[in-house]
């Protein structure tokens, strides 16, 4: 349902989120990774945040199930660089050294995302880092051909528990996009043990 959504509104949904300025959540991120850290960038949608990696000297693979956005995302980043598949599907060859999600798990699931969660983490290297971004609340809804799964602190450490990850850091924001700064997000740093 989500993925038809995507695939439907790509461009409108490149136009809406290319822009929005993501630094305060790199900030966040970035620097616990060493140079040159291979970052799989899971859910990458149009590929904005996997541009910002690859520009300040990061190793990048991207990822989306949306067929119109992976197009968008390789127009970005180059082909070999964004691949279409789900969570699930996607695996690497080598452990990366670090995850980023950004409000994509948040199309799973509640019921998968224990096993989405651990299938990622084993792409991880032993004390990789894992960002994810979730709606903050405690429910699933659908809005407009979407489906959302919401969490707060309380569900974030049960969903992540059989993954073998651990909370680092967790951290409520508002949306960083223009008239929606109301909107709040869970935000978390996972550590993979």
């Amino acid at each position: 349902m989500s993925i038809d959504y995507y695939n439907e509104n790509a461009k409108a949904f490149d136009a809406d989120t290319a822009d929005v300025d993501m630094s305060a959540l790199y900030q966040e991120f970035l620097p616990l990774l060493p140079a040159g850290a291979h970052i799989v960038d899971a859910g990458c949608g149009s590929g904005r945040d996997a541009m910002a990696f690859q520009s300040q000297g990061f190793r990048v693979t991207a990822f989306d199930a949306s067929e119109a956005l992976i197009t968008i995302a390789c127009q970005r980043l180059g082909a070999d660089l964004a691949v279409q598949a789900t969570f699930l599907e996607f695996s690497v060859k080598e452990p990366v050294d670090a995850i980023w999600a950004c409000a994509s798990l948040l199309h799973v699931p509640f019921d998968d995302l224990p096993r989405t969660f651990q299938h990622l983490a084993h792409q991880l290297k032993p004390s990789g880092v894992f960002y994810c971004s979730f709606k903050y609340g405690d429910n699933e809804s659908e809005r407009g051909g979407r489906r959302f799964t919401n969490l707060n602190e309380a569900l974030l450490a049960q969903v992540i528990e059989s993954a073998s990850l651990r909370v680092k850091k967790a951290w409520v924001t508002g949306d960083a996009r223009p008239e929606r700064e109301h909107e709040k997000w869970l935000n978390a740093i996972l550590v993979k043990d």
